[in-house]
């Protein structure tokens, strides 16, 4: 059964409007997709998360597998009981933490060994336990097990990451368990494209539910990511949802579309709303900058979120000085309003047929905003 409908394809580019049906709702696509990597969108109530416009969240394998433990989280409802959202949710594999806590595990061919960043307790990784996890999690859609490799990457190196997720990713469709879900493949490959295109060949005939594109925003840079998206999207069955792991830079996410892609998360936009850092139509605002001492006007004047509905600027930054914890819960539901009006926009412009020329000034006007990113790393943490 495909769960994934296109609904409008755009003619100028490869942006593609869409649904992905699960058991927990739809998604319209091109959706971004809030990180709750322990169960919860920090700071956030799942009701504040809906009415930021979220149709679907994601949580990480990983860190569930460490607390509270997948017989836990079952015994509490599955992740829908455990994080209070009713709505779809998406797991990790927690494939992104081999990359992400390299000095904590060991790759083998096999599976991953990591000693846990809380306690050093010996954990062991595969494809098959990454499976079950997930199965016994919950989710709506899960992800196979897969080898992220850092930027740059020797070559052998590479290609070995390629070999694995390959073969993991055949062990993973064999193990999974749970008709309820659906299990998306990883292509890796680095910035390497026939590595990408060796990966997403192999993975193309497994006919998994949707294909996820991982491994790229380590550092990369934006025009060695955008090439290796258009590359890799172009290869990717046209009938399933497209999804690129971990970009959620806006200038990142409306190339990605053009490319294809109809899928993505980040953890930048609550990460970087909880260190003052606000996401808005005409470019970054850092909420601590003295500038807004005494200003009255909202963060962005035609924004819905509560942030902007009933704070001032001068407020803001003065909850940020004093450590209130509202500083942060506030421009972090701004920031995840600005991420779900931009996909609004997105979806609204490749309906009405407009979305190239709508991308090239979007690009145009942001294109120097990577610089000002605070953070987008610490593996999958919020």
């Amino acid at each position: 059964m495909n769960h994934f409908e296109l609904i409008r394809t755009d003619r100028h580019s490869a942006a593609r409007r869409g649904r992905l049906t699960t058991p927990h709702g739809a998604v319209a696509t091109p959706a971004f997709m809030p990180v709750g990597t322990r169960g919860s969108v920090k700071g956030l109530l799942p009701a504040q998360v809906r009415q930021t416009g979220a149709e679907i969240i994601l949580a990480n394998t990983y860190h569930l597998l460490l607390r509270p433990g997948p017989d836990v989280v079952a015994a509490l409802g599955d992740l829908h009981g455990l994080t209070g959202w009713d709505g779809p949710i998406l797991t990790d594999s927690g494939g992104y933490q081999v990359f992400s806590l390299s000095t904590l595990n060991r790759i083998g061919d096999d599976g991953v060994e990591f000693a846990s960043h809380i306690d050093g307790a010996k954990i062991y990784l595969d494809a098959k336990t990454a499976t079950k996890t997930q199965n016994r999690l919950g989710a709506d859609i899960i992800m196979c097990f897969d080898e992220c490799t850092p930027w740059p990457c020797p070559q052998q190196r590479l290609k070995q990451a390629v070999e694995r997720t390959i073969r993991w990713a055949e062990q993973c469709k064999a193990v999974h368990g749970n008709d309820r879900q659906m299990l998306f493949g990883i292509v890796q490959g680095g910035v390497d494209l026939p590595l990408r295109s060796r990966c997403a060949e192999a993975l193309a005939p497994m006919d998994f539910d949707g294909y996820a594109i991982g491994g790229l925003s380590v550092g990369e840079g934006h025009d060695r990511m955008t090439a290796t998206v258009r590359h890799t999207a172009a290869l990717l069955p046209e009938n399933k949802p497209r999804y690129l792991m971990g970009v959620g830079m806006p200038v990142d996410m409306v190339e990605a579309v053009r490319a294809g892609v109809d899928m993505f998360d980040c953890v930048l936009p609550t990460r970087n709303g909880r260190n003052a850092f606000a996401f808005t139509a005409d470019g970054p605002m850092r909420m601590r900058n003295s500038a807004y001492a005494q200003d009255t006007g909202p963060i962005e004047a035609d924004c819905p979120c509560p942030a902007c509905r009933r704070f001032s600027r001068g407020a803001i930054r003065h909850f940020f000085n004093v450590g209130e914890m509202l500083g942060p819960i506030l421009v972090s539901l701004h920031n995840l309003t600005y991420y779900q009006r931009l996909m609004t926009q997105i979806r609204k412009q490749i309906e009405d047929g407009t979305f190239d020329t709508w991308a090239d000034a979007f690009v145009e006007k942001h294109k120097n905003e990577n610089q000002c990113e605070l953070t987008n790393s610490e593996g999958m943490m919020q």
